[in-house]
């Protein structure tokens, strides 16, 4: 009797595991929204009703995906901490991370969803996880704790740069994707040399300022602008599957009919939104061309602008709503995300080339910079909101460039 109930329950375990794996893969390529329950039944040989009898709703299944990444993550946490040194556990913790992203790419591992949706899930998955996420940061954090004999950080300025950190390895889950698995091993090391170093270590900090236009709103009234603003925001804050017509118009306390007056579709809304931000980039990225600036000079001026953009009250869409647009526009949105994080890896060959910078990998080193304007929207969280524009380009965005996370 005993044997029989121990077998049921590791079929059931089993069975939850294969729907484990064939979910994070879909959410990972077409978001919490764009996934079903039975496109994940389909995956698995199943009906849908079999799937929700394991998982009631989509949100709990989107849940104990991201449940068990976290695992996964604090797993590596765990074993690098045995390491003697602040550089040695963060190095130990993306050689392991990316040995975990070499598995999954072979298949010797299960897929894991990424938290591009984190804020997308409603109901009682909420709260789970994001206190294991929060856990998952505050071990990070433990990790990078400098020695006792180093000057301490203030909080905002450590939980700053452990969110740096963590956002420049997260990220790295997608653009690993280009490299061939036996190459993830010195990819890894490439991307921890820069969070141990920084890009120029002991330059100064002192980013020019770029004459970039100022967006106003003619006439009276709200305008196509104000909208777009409002759905970056919103779809920033929540994810697409959380940025409704209705949180969006309730953002600019307008009807809905006032939103549909503006733009046609909420389909169309990320397109727009993304278009509206590539702009913002692009508008940066020329204007450091046309200054007569070095090419280090020029690298700083662009993520010091877009960064205090970010942090100002306008922010550009995050890089994760591309699994949320239309799929005959995704690719085209990938490919015009890339393009200007090569812009930065041509400057960042150019500055080593010149002596300004010294010799790191341009093509991650690149990945890490877009990432740090991406990320940017989430400091406050972490900070407690306590950084002003000022203080936050000095304890986020110079220790990329200047010394590395660890060092004070």
């Amino acid at each position: 009797m005993q044997t029989t109930a121990r077998r049921r329950s590791d079929r059931f375990n089993d069975r939850r595991q294969q729907i484990l794996d064939a979910a994070a893969p879909l959410f990972n390529q077409k978001g919490l929204g764009g996934t079903t329950l039975a496109e994940v039944a389909a995956a698995v040989g199943l009906i849908t009703t079999s799937v929700t009898y394991y998982y009631r709703r989509k949100d709990d299944l989107a849940a104990a995906c991201l449940m068990r990444t976290i695992a996964a993550y604090q797993a590596l946490i765990v074993e690098a901490a045995a390491e003697a040194t602040p550089a040695d556990r963060l190095t130990a913790f993306i050689d392991g991370y990316f040995a975990l992203l070499a598995d999954i790419a072979t298949g010797r591992g299960p897929a894991l969803m990424n938290f591009f949706d984190i804020r997308s899930l409603t109901g009682a998955a909420i709260e789970p996880a994001f206190s294991a996420f929060a856990d998952m940061f505050r071990a990070l954090r433990g990790l990078m704790r400098p020695e006792p004999q180093t000057p301490a950080f203030a909080q905002p300025e450590e939980n700053a740069r452990v969110h740096l950190a963590l956002s420049m390895i997260l990220w790295a889950r997608t653009w690993a994707m280009r490299y061939d698995p036996m190459d993830y091993p010195r990819v890894g090391r490439r991307l921890s040399d820069i969070l141990v170093h920084g890009l120029a270590p002991g330059r100064a900090w002192a980013p020019p300022t770029l004459d970039l236009p100022v967006e106003t709103t003619p006439g009276l009234g709200l305008s196509r602008a104000d909208f777009l603003r409002a759905a970056t925001e919103t779809i920033n804050d929540f994810g697409y599957h959380g940025a409704s017509v209705d949180a969006i118009a309730a953002r600019l306390n307008v009807t809905k009919g006032a939103f549909y007056h503006h733009v046609s579709a909420k389909d169309d809304l990320v397109l727009s939104c993304f278009e509206r931000s590539f702009g913002a980039v692009r508008e940066a990225q020329g204007a450091a061309l046309r200054a007569e600036l070095s090419a280090w000079d020029r690298l700083t001026a662009i993520t010091d602008a877009l960064v205090r953009r970010q942090l100002g009250g306008d922010p550009l869409l995050r890089h994760m709503a591309v699994a949320a647009a239309h799929a005959e526009v995704r690719g085209e949105l990938r490919e015009a995300m890339e393009r200007q994080t090569e812009h930065y890896a041509g400057l960042i060959a150019d500055a080593v080339a010149d002596g300004t910078m010294r010799p790191v990998d341009p093509a991650v080193a690149a990945q890490m910079v877009a990432e740090t304007i991406n990320a940017a929207p989430d400091l406050p969280r972490w900070t407690g909101g306590r950084l002003d524009p000022d203080a936050a380009a000095w304890v986020y965005v110079r220790p990329l460039f200047a010394n590395g996370v660890l060092n004070p």
